[in-house]
């Protein structure tokens, strides 16, 4: 072997290796088991992170063992590239408006910059050393992607899950279109209540509202049907302050008796229990605010103004009207839209659904029969679908994205849906193939687009290439696991479980692993969108090697957020550094060994060996759960303390020795140095595959047929001695308390002992006597005495 570990050299020639030799292909479950995992495309929206790293490197991981356990595993990778994320890293680098362009010139300039980005991606994970078929791989913007995508949209509008409708949406002024439910953020926000004096027949009615620019419109007064201040005023109407109308006073339980005065107006629209309000109680629309953010031009005192601005006007005039009684700084929480953290907006507008409300049973079922990893990121999602409320809204009025597959009739505004062999089609570019069936030949063209996890939902179907000549779906449906992380449990989780559930009545995979986030502080995640994480991916690559960022990717409990500091990867550095060294010294001694014949192993040799196959086991019941930092620590406590601390000290004379111990017992400790390091290998070949592939290549290669170490199978013992692990550990007991006592005296290690006394069962006698060599050789002790125990 070379003297040092060159990464920089060896990881590139090893990632060469995997790549001609095609080692990570999948097979089409040809000879094997298919193992097929659902991966997250990421986001076209700018540079990736340390952050995105750790949760797929964990996933990665997952693919690496289960190959070992002798599965075909579907590892395919994919980039999510249109909506409304990859609009706004265009705009950013190209310094352009996509509003200022024609469509075709915008999507353009999409493509373009989306695919330099993903060369980007690809470019890091293939030096991270991913075990992907690239084969696979596939784009959200792709024509096949888009026809599958628009296939899915039409099967649910046949199935009469996907509809039309004019209702209230919400809506985001800053990216100008509407969201869905599961993009609302919440935040606490300081403001003011502002109490306004309401005219009523009976008497003057106090009203706090933090949202005075809608007072125009304003449909109705609601308070509470038990509320005792209010229950001569149900029935009745008050006047609007300002604008002189009178609006209803109605009662409604929906009402908070202990906010503001128990009192509230309803306006159109000031939040969602107002869209609810509206459409329960049948009450009429008054638009005030437009979907760019400024108030209606006909609004009278502030037409034409942004609602902050408006906001400033409107209390002065009430101010001077002697109509704004009191103010009260409060704080509460905002709706914001995920993306830009702008507070979001009701307007009534033309959208698409797809139809969830109705379907909460069975969601709840399907997340029962899924297993969740960690169990407890299973809650997070009951309680995201008990608490739906609105439909999904799956139209976006965006330009880069997978367009809707429909037209609508100028005379009677039917709409007319694309035909199955027209996919992928832009109805922008491209008519129907038939009239109306009211006999009009002239069509409207949908302009928005799917938002795009109406798109990323259905990555189970993309992979599968779900209704296209070479559908495979019988071969990797449902997908045997997704990984993802914990904050789009209600958004990718929820949305492809339902899609999966609409068009194939099967849940979308059987297990569901989930990853917890990189901190760059307490509390704040590392994103690309905040520009907090220090060096980049691929400089921490090129400085510390990728074999030293997967070990420390290993390093958390699965589903627990996590801090990266660049000086944690000395811990890595120096694994490394004793993997290759402890694989130098072993492989040294190897030199004449041969696999053909197995020697009387002497007990010792016994021992390491079943601490492999008891560490193996352990690892896999851990990698099962998708513990991959449990597993790893389990599998570092084998190799530094009982291979390096221990074992290889126990053996080393008589390795060096043979003439002392015996040319059948370096046998036996060449045997056991042997497949135990081989073993140990193949365990960190999941989390370190460059290093442990070039140990392979440099000595175990010319011993086994295979071409990498990653086509090797774990070893698994089914029978696990357990005499010999008892007697390992009183072996490793004694000579730690000699290295004690001897550090105590301030002794060398090296330094003799007159007499050795152990103390042991008598069960283990006959194995302590043929070691007597080795712990001799090991403390330095002259002889040794016994005190055996029943």
């Amino acid at each position: 072997m070379d003297k040092k570990y060159d990464f920089t050299k060896a990881e590139v020639e090893i990632q060469q290796l995997w790549e001609e030799k095609g080692i990570y292909n999948y097979q089409n479950g040809r000879e094997r088991k298919v193992y097929s995992i659902d991966t997250p495309p990421p986001t076209v929206s700018g540079n990736l992170h340390i952050g995105h790293v750790f949760s797929y490197t964990q996933a990665e991981m997952i693919a690496r063992f289960k190959r070992m356990q002798g599965y075909d595993v579907f590892y395919p990778f994919g980039f999510d590239d249109n909506g409304l994320p990859t609009e706004r890293l265009v705009e950013r680098d190209e310094k352009v408006r996509a509003a200022d362009l024609s469509r075709d010139e915008f999507r353009e300039k999409c493509l373009r910059v989306s695919l330099k980005y993903e060369e980007e991606f690809k470019e890091l994970w293939q030096s991270l050393g991913f075990s992907v078929d690239w084969s696979l791989q596939y784009r959200t913007v792709s024509d096949q992607t888009q026809r599958i995508s628009q296939r899915s949209f039409l099967d649910l509008v046949k199935k009469g899950k996907a509809y039309l409708k004019e209702s209230p949406v919400l809506w985001c002024t800053e990216c100008r279109t509407s969201i869905a439910q599961a993009e609302l953020d919440t935040k606490e926000a300081e403001t003011t209540f502002h109490y306004l004096e309401f005219e009523t027949k009976k008497d003057k009615l106090m009203i706090a509202t933090t949202r005075p620019e809608l007072l125009y419109g304003c449909v109705c007064i609601f308070v509470h049907p038990h509320d005792e201040r209010y229950q001569d005023y149900i029935g009745q109407t008050a006047i609007v302050p300002l604008y002189e109308f009178s609006v209803p006073i109605l009662a409604d339980e929906e009402v908070s008796r202990e906010k503001g005065t128990g009192a509230v107006m309803c306006c159109t629209f000031g939040d969602m229990t107002d869209a609810s309000w509206y459409q329960t109680h049948q009450l009429p629309y008054k638009q005030v605010i437009l979907p760019n953010g400024t108030i209606e031009e006909h609004v009278p005192y502030i037409g034409g103004m942004e609602v902050a601005k408006a906001r400033r006007f409107i209390i002065e005039d009430l101010r001077a009207s002697g109509k704004l009684i009191k103010q009260e700084i409060i704080t509460h929480s905002v709706g914001v839209h995920e993306r830009c953290q702008k507070a979001i907006e009701i307007i009534p507008s033309n959208q698409w659904y797809i139809e969830v409300l109705s379907e909460k049973e069975r969601y709840l079922q399907a997340a029962e029969e899924i297993h969740w990893y960690p169990e407890h990121m299973k809650k997070r999602f009951v309680l995201w679908v008990e608490n739906l409320k609105w439909d999904w809204c799956i139209s976006r009025q965006r330009y880069f994205g997978v367009p809707i597959p429909v037209w609508y009739c100028k005379s009677c505004g039917k709409p007319i849906f694309a035909e199955e062999d027209q996919l992928p089609v832009n109805p922008l570019t491209t008519g129907p193939r038939h009239s109306c069936s009211c006999g009009c030949n002239e069509f409207e063209p949908e302009t928005a687009v799917l938002d795009t996890w109406a798109t990323s939902s259905i990555t189970p179907l993309i992979n599968a290439h779900y209704g296209e000549d070479d559908d495979r779906s019988e071969k990797i449906l449902p997908m045997s696991m997704r990984c993802q992380a914990h904050e789009i449990i209600r958004t990718w989780a929820f949305y492809t479980i339902v899609k999966s559930l609409y068009h194939t009545g099967k849940l979308p995979w059987n297990d569901i692993m989930i990853s917890g986030f990189v901190l760059a502080k307490p509390g704040e995640k590392i994103s690309k969108s905040k520009n907090n994480s220090t060096n980049t991916p691929l400089a921490l690559i090129k400085h510390h090697s990728a074999d030293a960022i997967r070990y420390w990717a290993a390093n958390a409990k699965l589903g627990t957020d996590t801090f990266f500091r660049e000086e944690d990867l000395k811990e890595s550095k120096r694994f490394l550094t004793k993997l290759w060294n402890a694989s130098s010294f072993a492989i040294m001694h190897l030199a004449d060994f041969s696999t053909n014949n197995c020697p009387d192993l002497l007990p010792i040799d016994q021992w390491i060996l079943q601490r492999v196959s008891e560490t193996t086991k352990q690892a896999m019941e851990y990698l099962n759960k998708y513990e991959i930092g449990q597993a790893r620590k389990e599998i570092d406590t084998l190799f530094w303390r009982d291979f390096c601390d221990y074992y290889i000290e126990i053996i080393k004379e008589r390795l060096y020795q043979p003439e002392k111990h015996g040319e059948e017992e370096r046998r036996s400790g060449q045997y056991a140095l042997y497949h135990s390091l081989l073993s140990i290998c193949k365990l960190y070949a999941i989390y370190t595959p460059h290093i442990t592939d070039t140990i392979y290549q440099q000595f175990f290669r010319s011993y086994v047929e295979k071409t990498s170490i990653h086509q090797l199978l774990w070893d698994m013992e089914c029978n696990i001695d357990q005499s010999i692990l008892a007697f390992g550990s009183e072996v490793l007991e004694l000579i730690a308390m000699v290295r004690k006592l001897k550090s105590e005296r301030n002794m060398s290690l090296k330094d003799p002992m007159d007499e050795l006394l152990i103390t042991c069962p008598i069960a283990l006698e006959s194995y302590f006597k043929r070691t007597e060599k080795d712990i001799l050789a090991c403390t330095n002790a002259k002889c040794i005495l016994y005190d055996f125990t029943m």
